[in-house]
């Protein structure tokens, strides 16, 4: 803010507070992505990094929300966040609807967030691009290294899309040392515009450094008291305490829930471990909403597990977990279990690295490779899975290992960090220096509390 004291006609002194202007020569990133009140993994993506970065430094393109075609949630955009929701929709856009919105005295790049869901049309957002006059990132959430669809472990899809985009974009960033080989393998002329730039992590220290059993006295309480759960499953809750009980290792999982998360594998992974291990108390609970309440296919499999999963050791909760509640959950779990169908990055194993959780999950794609790096149990084969996870109970200073490990990972690539390495990249392709790049406030790395996007997965 800057105070600015004149004189009126009149000869009284008149004090004005005004928004001191960026100076023209700082390079800022315009982001353009699906931004809250949009509720998907990319909008909160997009959220999380630009909470990091100091005013004056960023703004958001984003898309008209009466056009955008999915549910919308009660997070909104700051009060003078500089968000503009100006592009018509996910089948109208174009770069006009892009450059109105610029501030052309900026020295600026600018940064899309691309998931094929969001961009449909590629060769409209291929050709968006080539018509756009400035430095440009895409970032690139869902490429795969695993696919039996190339030679190079890329979907045909994204070897088309990558052959048109990689011409006119200056840069192109991914996930995973996976994703990266795939890339520069199959477009080796591009090799220099790939960059690899992994998912920011989120911290909780208040969380992390809270012992198991307090964890699951506090959810305990949450999900009896405070939740909109039927009193049947509030009841079976309080009978068998399985939270409060010590003696009972609670294996589970949380998010949105779809039917490629693998959901029922959570409870054949707990009765597996229970023949493993009959001497002990295992329970299972998975606690999430649907992504997609109209999605009739995710409803009638929600039902399934609610009917199935109320039972002796085993719980399926549909419930909304708040972000600080989502945390404390996956502190919690004596072992986060993920087995997903499909999938190349998860934000839910973003939320469970910073919480310290003991994550034991599919080694398949950027999931696996995060996972790995972090310390924590991933196979290909459920079965070794499985013998890991048995181990880690048996043997409690092994669960304690991975849960460490996972700290320092996401310390190493928080949300701070990682944004801090956006401006990096567009200090290459757009100089001159930024300076002064992310604000004091973001030292505080328990966000929890500063009203978060939506639970993403």
């Amino acid at each position: 803010m800057e105070t600015i004291t004149k004189k009126r006609r009149g000869g009284d002194m008149e004090t004005i507070t005004a928004v001191a202007t960026p100076k023209t020569d700082m390079t800022s990133i315009s982001f353009i992505a699906p931004y809250m009140p949009i509720i998907c993994g990319i909008a909160d993506y997009t959220g999380f990094i630009t909470r990091e970065c100091s005013p004056g430094t960023w703004s958001v393109l984003s898309f008209d929300l009466d056009n955008y075609g999915v549910p919308l949630s009660s997070w909104q955009a700051r009060p003078g966040d500089p968000v503009q929701y100006c592009i018509p929709s996910r089948w109208d856009f174009s770069a006009s609807s892009v450059l109105e919105a610029l501030n052309p005295d900026r020295h600026q790049v600018l940064w899309f967030q691309h998931e094929f869901g969001i961009w449909s049309n590629s060769e409209g957002f291929v050709g968006m691009l080539r018509d756009l006059d400035y430095p440009k990132v895409v970032t690139l959430h869902t490429l795969h290294f695993q696919s039996n669809e190339t030679v190079y472990g890329l979907r045909r899809q994204e070897y088309s899309f990558l052959r048109m985009l990689l011409p006119h974009t200056d840069a192109i960033t991914v996930f995973s040392n996976g994703v990266y080989k795939a890339v520069t393998q199959a477009f080796t002329e591009y090799a220099d515009k790939v960059h690899v730039l992994r998912h920011g992590t989120h911290l909780y220290p208040a969380v992390s450094t809270m012992s198991r059993v307090e964890a699951k006295e506090r959810l305990h309480e949450y999900l009896v008291f405070e939740t909109e759960l039927n009193m049947a499953s509030k009841d079976r809750l309080e009978q068998q305490r399985i939270l409060l009980d010590p003696e009972t290792t609670l294996v589970g999982g949380a998010g949105f829930i779809t039917g490629s998360k693998g959901i029922d594998l959570l409870y054949y992974a707990r009765d597996e471990l229970q023949e493993m291990l009959p001497g002990r108390k295992i329970a299972a609970v998975y606690v999430g909403q649907l992504r997609e309440p109209d999605n009739t296919i995710d409803a009638k499999g929600a039902a399934q597990l609610r009917a199935k999963c109320n039972g002796s050791g085993q719980f399926f909760l549909q419930t909304y977990m708040p972000v600080h509640m989502l945390a404390l959950l996956l502190r919690a779990l004596d072992v986060h279990f993920y087995w997903p169908s499909d999938c190349t990055q998860s934000g839910i194993v973003a939320h469970a690295l910073g919480a310290g959780a003991t994550i034991a999950c599919r080694d398949m794609e950027g999931v696996g490779e995060t996972v790995k790096l972090a310390g924590g149990l991933a196979h290909a084969d459920l079965g070794k899975l499985l013998v890991d996870i048995k181990e880690l109970i048996v043997d409690p200073r092994l669960s304690s290992q991975v849960s460490e490990s996972a700290l320092r990972y996401a310390e190493k690539f928080s949300w701070r960090n990682q944004a801090w390495r956006h401006f990096e990249l567009a200090e290459k392709l757009c100089p001159p220096r930024v300076h002064s790049l992310l604000s004091a406030s973001s030292l505080d790395a328990d966000t929890s509390a500063r009203g978060e996007p939506s639970l993403v997965v």
